[in-house]
């Protein structure tokens, strides 16, 4: 099995004063995307230091190598429900429309020449690295080109985690919804994303005061973009590191259907003492 490791130079600053200093130093990490911040935790972690008030990397380098017999490695994968229940059904046939619950739109859904369900590539849905743009908390219903543009998104499934799902069931739901700005969208399209989930009733600004306009649909379905929505949960995922799929059935002639929307994380045997320094979910206020 591949384990990832990352090799670097450490300054470490203690509370209590002192210092230390690390060269070419390797620690276990669990994926190819992490970051910085996730490192100096592992870090910390690992040499078990209690006071460390600073940590600063220089010379990082993550790379992959097949895990030696009895090593540290990953027991299985940690399997996050992203989707919402639908609770429609009877016993042997389920009557629904496209729209419900946690669906994926295919470039069909805005132009009948477009790729429908049977028409998406599975590279384009499944197992896809995952990253998350938060604007929980910000203030503000727009996600904006300045959240995303920092990121590297080519190839990924950007996932918004905007805390819309909070509403999920109730007339505010679709209320004032947060959504995805044109500029944003075009960013996106830009830089090659592979897929884009909200946790939001629409991409789009689904208020009357958008006059119906779907530029965010637009611009990303017309570059082959599918668009995930109704995501729940995304408060479980790190920013980098989870892998996502929403998957829809291979049916022609539609464009617009359910999902069953997960993602994939690696899971440590918890007597691991880093995988405590791993992620913690963010908080949402109720």
């Amino acid at each position: 099995m591949l384990q990832y490791r990352a090799e670097l130079d450490a300054s470490v600053t203690l509370a209590g004063g002192g210092s230390l200093q690390a060269r070419g130093l390797k620690i276990d990490v669990p994926h190819a995307d992490v970051t910085h911040a996730e490192i100096s935790a592992l870090l910390v972690a690992a040499l078990g230091l209690h006071d460390a008030a600073a940590v600063e990397l220089d010379s990082v380098r993550v790379f992959g190598e097949h895990a030696e017999p009895g090593g540290r490695s990953p027991v299985r994968l940690e399997f996050v429900e992203l989707s919402h229940v639908i609770a429609e059904f009877s016993f042997d046939r389920i009557d629904m429309v496209g729209q419900i619950g946690t669906y994926l739109d295919s470039p069909r859904h805005l132009d009948e020449d477009g790729a429908d369900l049977a028409g998406i590539p599975l590279g384009r849905v499944a197992d896809l690295p995952a990253v998350v743009v938060r604007t929980i908390g910000a203030g503000r219903r727009e996600v904006e080109a300045s959240d995303v543009e920092p990121l590297t998104v080519a190839g990924h499934a950007v996932l918004l985690h905007t805390g819309g799902d909070r509403h999920w069931g109730t007339p505010s739901y679709a209320a004032d919804n947060p959504y995805l700005s044109a500029d944003a969208a075009r960013l996106l399209a830009e830089r090659g994303a592979a897929l884009v989930g909200i946790d939001s009733v629409n991409l789009d600004d689904a208020s009357p005061a958008s006059g119906g306009e779907r530029p965010a649909h637009t611009i990303l379905l017309a570059a082959g973009i599918p668009i995930v929505e109704h995501l729940t949960g995304l408060e479980q995922l790190p920013p980098t590191g989870a892998r996502f799929t929403a998957a829809p059935p291979r049916i022609s002639g539609f464009g617009t259907f359910p999902v069953r929307a997960f993602a994939t994380m690696p899971w440590f045997e918890p007597h691991d003492h880093t995988r405590s320094a791993g992620w913690l979910p963010t908080t949402v206020e109720q």
